[in-house]
């Protein structure tokens, strides 16, 4: 039945055919079904009882960019220099954009519904990107392509934002890679799943991380790794939704300047483990409201050197509810020649 939705157009892939099975908003002449795998024949009468509240993302795993998004915008419109030292959010809008693990697009439906100028769309996986995507004239795909085996040439110039949902492998096998990619000031935002961080032998039942203290363990070994290539750990915010198995994850904001260095990043483990476990710690309320902007304490000395924060970008607090985002139209920007490093 999957794939006769998405041959009707009722659905954007056969992910998606299978989310609105599992929601029970597909029926066959007015019998809810419950299984993707029930066969549908082309004369049976199939519909899909909408859903208001759903703005037709490519996937469920846009509302996890788009939820962080608003949540660093919101921190940013709330922003005073003395709580929690946050440069302006990521700006999407007018921006050369990178998604890694593009799957069928769901961060890449949201950063041009935001108003990215070009999104330059990786997985290791063949034709899952949705039509509509595939056709955007904004969006270069590529397709069999290992993150790790990522170069300049797959890239063209320089990215200003950089997402990331990868699945079955380490971010630190890939963040090398990445740092080889993008130039000084570009911003990630990468997801951490614990589930593909800790190693198959902690794995809980399900495949699911249940310790605390191992998600604090990954989410901040991440960020270790990160800085030693040169991406800045600026902070940690856990994602409104969590993992179609239930696994909580977690998106760090990096952005990148000069190389790491091993004196540097270790003397920021404190401050980054105490941003891992405030992030770990927060619990969704029965409303859904916004996720935390957990920022990277602040330090002086070697580690200080990896900022490449502009000086003319505010501080930012705590985040409030974020309002709607309104996606404004996209503006000229300059294109950074790729010269295939961070630094």
């Amino acid at each position: 039945m999957d794939g006769e939705l998405v041959r009707r157009g009722l659905a954007r892939s056969r992910r998606h055919a299978a989310e609105l099975v599992a929601a029970g908003r597909v029926t066959r002449a007015g019998t809810v079904l419950t299984k993707p795998s029930t066969a549908v024949g082309p004369e049976d009468l199939v519909e899909v009882t909408p859903d208001p509240h759903d703005p037709g993302y490519a996937s469920r795993a846009a509302f996890k960019l788009a939820g962080v998004l608003d949540a660093l915008d919101a921190a940013g419109r709330a922003g005073s220099a003395e709580a929690g030292g946050l440069p302006r959010a990521p700006v999407v809008d007018g921006a050369r954009c990178l998604d890694l693990g593009a799957s069928t697009g769901g961060f890449t439906d949201v950063l041009l519904r935001r108003g990215a100028r070009e999104v330059v769309a990786v997985d290791v996986g063949h034709d899952q990107l949705v039509p509509a995507l595939r056709a955007d004239p904004r969006v270069v795909v590529h397709e069999g392509l290992n993150v790790r085996d990522l170069s300049p040439e797959h890239v063209g110039v320089v990215p200003d934002v950089v997402v990331g949902d990868l699945s079955f492998i380490s971010l630190a096998m890939v963040l090398p890679a990445v740092a080889g990619v993008v130039g000084p000031g570009t911003d990630l935002l990468l997801l951490v799943k614990p589930q593909f961080e800790v190693g198959r032998e902690r794995l809980g039942s399900g495949g699911v991380v249940r310790d605390p203290a191992l998600h604090v363990e990954v989410v901040a070994a991440v960020a270790r790794h990160a800085a030693l290539v040169g991406l800045r750990p600026i902070a940690v915010v856990p994602s409104p939704l969590p993992g179609p198995s239930g696994n909580r994850e977690y998106f760090w904001w990096l952005r990148a300047g000069d190389p790491g260095r091993a004196d540097g990043a270790a003397f920021e483990d404190e401050a980054l483990e105490g941003a891992a476990a405030q992030a770990v710690a927060w619990q969704p309320g029965p409303d859904g409201g916004p996720p935390p902007v957990v920022a990277v304490a602040r330090t002086v000395g070697p580690s200080a050197e990896l900022s490449t924060e502009p000086p003319d970008r505010p501080s930012a607090a705590a985040v409030p509810p974020p309002a709607p985002h309104a996606a404004p139209g996209v503006p000229e920007t300059t294109d950074r020649p790729l010269t295939g490093g961070a630094a």
